[in-house]
């Protein structure tokens, strides 16, 4: 599967119909994006379950703002519409083969529950009421 571009209208829906999406944010002008690019394509060919998507910062400045991404290259993989990994910095081929393993290979039910936990109220909470 080729890459797909995104946008602020289609972030939203590419997230929410697909369990892994992997996200490139990049700009045309960055070297090191440039140099990213062939890495990501050839992922993404060897992944067609997976949906690899770009977001050019300088189109689309709005989804990068509410990311607050502040360095491109910034890889993102989102599964089943939860960030599990956002770093900035290109990935070698190696590195990025290891990313998307270990992100097929987290428990998302582990990965809920951590979530519930964390947004449940502490007792310092319950003390206040």
């Amino acid at each position: 599967m080729a890459t797909v571009d995104l946008t602020e209208s289609s972030f939203s829906d590419t997230i929410k119909g697909n369990p892994i999406v992997f996200v490139d944010f990049w700009a045309a002008w960055c070297g090191p994006c440039r140099n990213f690019a062939p890495v990501y394509e050839k992922a993404s060919a060897s992944n067609p379950d997976i949906v690899f998507a770009k977001v050019d910062t300088e189109a689309e400045r709005g989804l990068a703002g509410g990311f607050d991404i502040s360095s491109i290259p910034t890889l993102m993989a989102i599964r089943d519409g939860v960030v599990l990994y956002s770093q900035a910095g290109a990935l070698p081929q190696e590195s990025l083969d290891n990313l998307i393993a270990a992100i097929r290979d987290v428990d998302m039910e582990a990965v809920r529950q951590e979530i519930a936990i964390s947004n449940e109220p502490d007792i310092h909470d319950k003390i206040a009421e």
